[in-house]
């Protein structure tokens, strides 16, 4: 098994879903979240979500999770999601962020693949 550290980043995040990593499923995969810090990048108060979308193809019950839902971010802060937890994606796995409003936060997710 190999282990690799990465870095996937999502900058200027609006107010729908989007994906900030994907767990690769060839070769299959399995990955460790280390970190996640959500940015607030607007002059005002937001509010942000991240949401784990489980892979069918993962032999899991494929709920689809929030991991914070509606966290308030007051203007020019972030907030570390994980605080020394870890979460454990499947392959197919998929990381999702969003913001209130338009082009409001960042988003930064360290990880460790393990194929």
């Amino acid at each position: 098994m190999a282990n690799t550290f990465k870095l996937k980043t999502k900058a200027n995040v609006d107010a729908s879903l989007v994906t900030v990593y994907t767990t690769p499923t060839s070769p299959s995969t399995t990955s460790v979240i280390i970190g996640l810090t959500i940015s607030n990048v607007k002059g005002s108060s937001i509010t942000a979500d991240a949401k784990i979308i489980t892979a069918a193809s993962s032999g899991e019950n494929g709920d689809d999770v929030h991991v914070v839902k509606d966290i308030p971010l007051p203007a020019g802060s972030s907030v570390e999601i994980m605080a020394g937890n870890k979460i454990i994606l499947n392959s197919g796995d998929v990381l999702q962020v969003k913001g209130s409003t338009t082009n409001c936060l960042d988003a930064i997710l360290s990880i460790m693949e393990i194929t």
